[in-house]
């Protein structure tokens, strides 16, 4: 148990909105930071994924596990080589994300930017 909260950091709202703007903006990310965002996408979805299902007594939504589910085989999808499948699976994630944290704000899981 205690390693569980060893390897725990907060949810940086503000980072995860920065890397949603890079993936479904209206520039595509760089190539030189594509990879780099992939993995920061699959990081924010997984930690949402956990919040979502971290407490028996406030059980999801049959919206939040519809999503959850929905990223599960993006989060498993190995990362393209190609710069125009990487960009499309961010963009897959970033979506998912998106309607994810959306769906967490209204239910009150997490809060909003101030």
């Amino acid at each position: 148990m205690l390693e569980r909260f060893r390897a725990w950091e907060p949810l940086d709202i503000e980072e995860v909105f920065d890397d949603l703007d890079a993936a479904i903006g209206s520039q595509p990310p760089p190539v030189a930071t594509a990879v780099a965002l992939l993995g920061r996408l699959r990081r924010h979805l997984k930690q949402l994924s956990d919040i979502t299902v971290a407490d028996d007594s406030f059980p999801p939504s049959a919206e939040m596990t519809r999503l959850v589910e929905r990223g599960v085989p993006l989060l498993e999808e190995p990362t393209p080589a190609g710069y125009r499948q990487a960009v499309g699976l961010a963009r897959r994630l970033a979506f998912v994300t998106a309607d994810l944290i959306e769906v967490l704000i209204e239910a009150r899981y997490i809060k909003e930017i101030e």
